[in-house]
Parts: C-alpha cells; sequence; structure tokens
C-alpha cells in the first residue's frame, strides 16, 4: 500500500508556488499526496497587487472530522504557509489522523531577507514555534530561524559557531531534526546545514545568480518527497538543492513569478532511483 502524505498550506491559484508546487511534485516521487488547503489566494504576495485572501480555517473542524469519521489516516504531514489562527487545528489533525509512526514535516514558512511576510503579526513567530515542538524535520531558511529562537538575524557575516548555536536552539524547541537553508561560508557557494540533534552535516552547490519565487516551497516539497522514499534528511537535503538548482536556470526572465518546476520533474525522478 503506497503511503499517504497530507500537506497542509495555502493555494495561490497563480504563482507556481505552495500547494500548486507540493501537490506535482510530491506525486511525481511516488507519494499518494492528500491536500489541506490553509488559505486560498488569487495570486501569491510578492511582486502582485490587489491579490485576494480568504482564510479557510473555519473548514479545518469538519475536514478533520470527516476524514476521522472514514477512517482516514496519513504517514506523514508536511505543513507550509499556514494562517495565525490555525496551529492548533493543525496539531490537533496531527495527532488524531496520524497512521503509526506518522512524520511531521514543518516547513515553518512566515519570512524571508530579515522580515515577516505580509499579514503575519510579531508574534506569529511565537505561534509557529508550537509547531516546531515536536516536529520530526523543520525546515527554516535563516530569517525563519532566528526569528523562531528570538536570535539577531544575519545573512551574512556569521560563521560555522554562529548557524551551529541557532540550530542548537532550533533543537531547544522540541524540533528533532532541523535543515537550515540559506547558509554559505564562502563566497559562491549556497547550502543547508542538516542536524539530528547529535552531529551537523552540509550540502553546497554552487551559487546561482539569480533567485526566483517559490525556490523555498519546491526545495521543501522534494525534501518531503524524497524522504517519504526512504532517503536520509541529508539525500533528501541533496536531492532538493540539486532540483532547485536544475529548475533556475531553465525558467525564463519573464517569468518571474516562480520556477519552471514542470521541466525538472523527469530529473527529479532519475535522482530519486
Amino acid at each position: 500500500m503506497s503511503k499517504k502524505l497530507l500537506t497542509i498550506q495555502d493555494i495561490s491559484c497563480f504563482g507556481q508556488c505552495s500547494l500548486t508546487v507540493a501537490l506535482p511534485i510530491i506525486s511525481a516521487c511516488g507519494i499518494e499526496t492528500v491536500i489541506l488547503p490553509s488559505a486560498v489566494l488569487s495570486t501569491h504576495t510578492a511582486g502582485f497587487k490587489n491579490y485576494t485572501f480568504r482564510d479557510l480555517t473555519d473548514d479545518m473542524g469538519a475536514i478533520e472530522k470527516s476524514w476521522h469519521d472514514n477512517g482516514l489516516k496519513f504517514d506523514a504531514f508536511y505543513t507550509g504557509y499556514v494562517c495565525e489562527n490555525q496551529i492548533q487545528p493543525i496539531l490537533d489533525i496531527m495527532q488524531n489522523c496520524a497512521a503509526e509512526g506518522a512524520v511531521r514535516i514543518v516547513d515553518p514558512v512566515m519570512a524571508d531577507n530579515g522580515k515577516l511576510y505580509p499579514g503575519f503579526k510579531d508574534d506569529f513567530p511565537q505561534k509557529m514555534a508550537k509547531l516546531c515542538n515536536g516536529a520530526d524535520y523543520i525546515m527554516p531558511n535563516l530569517t525563519e530561524a532566528a526569528l523562531l529562537v528570538g536570535e539577531e538575524c544575519k545573512l551574512e557575516g556569521y560563521d560555522r559557531e554562529f548557524i551551529e548555536n541557532m540550530i542548537k536552539k532550533l533543537h531547544g524547541l522540541g524540533a528533532k531534526n532541523v535543515i537550515l537553508t540559506g547558509v554559505s561560508y564562502e563566497p559562491g557557494l549556497l547550502g543547508c546545514a542538516i542536524s539530528d540533534g547529535n552531529k551537523i552535516e552540509y550540502d553546497f552547490n554552487e551559487k546561482l545568480t539569480r533567485s526566483s519565487h517559490g525556490t523555498g516551497d519546491l526545495f521543501a516539497s522534494v525534501f518531503a518527497g524524497a524522504l517519504m522514499r526512504g532517503k536520509t534528511a541529508l539525500q533528501a537535503a541533496a536531492i532538493a538543492a540539486d532540483v532547485v538548482c536544475l529548475a533556475i536556470p531553465v525558467t525564463p526572465e519573464e517569468h518571474w513569478y516562480g520556477v519552471c518546476f514542470e521541466k525538472v520533474i523527469p530529473d527529479l525522478v532519475n535522482l530519486l532511483k
């Protein structure tokens, strides 16, 4: 019987992020992918104007009850962009709809480049920290990590000691494994630190001069799918980074709102072999 992963995050109808990335990518990994939208937006919030936003918190309880009444259980949970009031409902779903040994993967999507995303209040990192408590894997970027642990946000000019102290604090939130993204110790290389609480390993790729929206969602989705295929955290992170690095160069300049991940799905399938 195939494994079932429930991913909880928003649907941005246009923009190639969140669920419109997670569903095809994790499915391509051979994992049955179930979705629970946290919100519906007309577009994502970066670079678009007059976007619509509908919070779906009020639907979560009824959806959970339906799943419970039908005896539906999930082997993994993967969360992305969620709303202010959804932390406890999500924790309830993870508790009540979990198959034996279910894995919790949390991408604490809320900030980048030193600041919170639009719509989040200053106390949201404390709420997100509750979702990280007990998670099997969390995948913050440097900004999210700093906000989660109340640390100064440094996007450059840090050393290995700073990063590894940050990781220690992230484990202190109750996270079993930490994948800290956006780490760089030398010019030209960018990657992530992978920690199980006992050892820290690194995976680096050549730093691309161009950045694209949606790469974090692509990375997290590949990581979740690869992990469920039996890869180690280090292997899953390396595959995820490779897919992102393949997707950015094949995305046209005018395609500024996301990455053309569809073009590299065959590469993802080959990397999983």
